[in-house]
């Protein structure tokens, strides 16, 4: 049980990364959009791709680079209504279950954003902006990285919380 622990705080360093990662995203975005905002209205001269970079950039990294972090937290989704229907034994059990069925959905986010990530950087993704082209394909790695993360530290924390919590 050493092991997993350890490995569980192993596992926040590079998840406090991806937080972090994510939180300089949105405040990126907030200046991008602030000094393209700015020059469209006051100097009628936006910034050229800010829709493009925010869509495909700043939103991606926003949304999915917090995911394990959340979880080492413990503050995703919860079957919180069905634990009236039972005692510790029954919620711990469908704890569980909730915790299994997301991890599936995570295994299965995760290696299907990885492969769509592989065949765009092959292709070399690129969006047109009205100043040229910018590069998608980087922006794709977050997602199986942020859910890899998400799914391996739900992994161990199920393995360690089972072994801690289990109902005798």
């Amino acid at each position: 049980m050493a092991a997993i622990r350890a490995l569980l705080r192993w596992l926040e360093v590079p998840i406090s990364v991806m937080l972090w990662l994510g939180l300089i995203a949105g405040f990126l975005m907030m200046v991008h959009v602030g000094v393209d905002v700015t020059g469209r209205t006051v100097f009628n001269h936006p910034l050229q791709g800010t829709t493009e970079i925010v869509a495909g950039w700043y939103m991606v990294a926003i949304a999915f680079m917090p995911w394990a972090w959340l979880e080492t937290r413990n503050s995703h989704i919860v079957a919180g209504m069905f634990e009236q229907f039972g005692g510790p034994r029954f919620s711990f059990w469908v704890n569980v279950f909730v915790k299994i069925t997301t991890f599936v959905f995570i295994s299965v986010f995760t290696w299907q954003t990885c492969l769509q990530a592989m065949r765009q950087t092959r292709a070399g993704e690129v969006w047109e902006a009205a100043g040229g082209f910018i590069p998608m394909w980087p922006s794709r790695w977050s997602l199986p990285v942020a859910g890899a993360l998400m799914a391996a530290y739900m992994a161990l924390r199920l393995i360690a919380d089972f072994a801690d919590k289990r109902p005798r």
